[in-house]
């Protein structure tokens, strides 16, 4: 299989970097200048400074050059997939789709699975996900993702094609849990953030992680999941990374909130348009999230880190 990444974003990038390793990938950015500064420097100056691009990459605005791959990763923020999907949907007609993006759709509340679904109908849809940094993917560091592929003869197939030196993936069918996963961890670690920016301490942190994780299983149930996908990479694993390190947009968002700082607004945190359509869903479902219903409040500026402590200090006591 042939293998293009459309999005030329930190995450893109290190991906294509990775895969290079099999053979050839087609890097396709949206800015034309971006592209050849990049096809010649062999560079992402702008998100991956100092990481060299392999030979085995070439780098394109093209899009007609970029769907002639027979896979395609889509690397573009959330809340942008359904508009880069329209604006291509021709093209992108009967093509195996994996995402590799994490949240909510804060207009409809679907995952990247379900959006692919919805405007590329008949594509083959995939997804992506687990506990991954740009930095550390393409500085050749180790982790192990989650493929989610309904298919399971396509799954298998793309478990095979992009697994990689320092990338181990695992398979599942569950397509919804992978999904949330990778979305509703985000969602924590804005809280975990906004904590230790306070000063709350490690321990407040690790009450977060906890009851934050219940919280995510208790709406994977509600829309389907299976409840082990939530104790995979796609979730569990993914919510330890994100709200334990700086390297994390949500957790650093989070970290800004608590310490009353500004924070650069060209940097997408999908975590607070996740946790804005998360909690709509829970309060018409009538599902407690008390944990993500205070971080949309918190994100929006409803409340501030005070408000945020009292509301989940004062709930009424109950059984784990």
């Amino acid at each position: 299989m042939s293998v293009s990444v459309l999005g030329s974003g930190a995450f893109g990038t290190a991906l294509a970097i990775s895969l290079a390793g099999n053979g050839p990938v087609t890097l396709r950015s949206r800015n034309t200048e971006q592209a050849k500064r990049m096809q010649q420097s062999r560079e992402n100056s702008d998100r991956l400074p100092g990481v060299v691009l392999p030979d085995g990459i070439t780098v394109t605005a093209e899009i007609d050059q970029a769907v002639r791959s027979d896979v395609l990763l889509l690397a573009v923020p959330m809340q942008k997939l359904r508009d880069a999907l329209t604006l291509h949907a021709a093209r992108l007609s009967g093509k195996v789709l994996v995402a590799c993006c994490k949240g909510i759709e804060l207009s409809t509340g679907l995952g990247p699975v379900a959006v692919i679904r919805q405007t590329v109908p008949d594509a083959q849809p995939a997804l992506l996900t687990g506990p991954s940094f740009a930095d550390d993917i393409a500085r050749g560091l180790p982790t192990a993702l989650t493929l989610a592929c309904a298919d399971a003869e396509l799954g298998e197939a793309l478990q095979q094609e992009l697994t990689t030196a320092n990338l181990r993936l695992y398979r599942t069918a569950d397509t919804v849990g992978a999904e949330l996963g990778g979305a509703l961890k985000n969602v924590m670690a804005i809280g975990c953030g906004a904590a230790i920016g306070a000063g709350l301490g490690d321990s407040a942190r690790a009450a977060l992680i906890t009851r934050g994780f219940a919280e995510m299983q208790r709406f994977a149930a509600l829309r389907g999941a299976q409840p082990d996908t939530l104790m995979g990479l796609s979730g569990l694993g993914d919510l330890v990374l994100t709200c334990s390190s700086e390297l994390s947009r949500n957790y650093r968002f989070g970290l800004s909130l608590g310490q009353k700082k500004p924070f650069d607004s060209t940097t997408t945190v999908e975590g607070v348009a996740t946790a804005l359509a998360m909690s709509e869903i829970a309060a018409s479902e009538g599902l407690d999230m008390p944990i993500s219903a205070t971080v949309a409040k918190l994100s929006s500026g409803a409340y501030s880190v005070t408000d945020a402590i009292q509301a989940l200090l004062g709930r009424p006591l109950k059984e784990e």
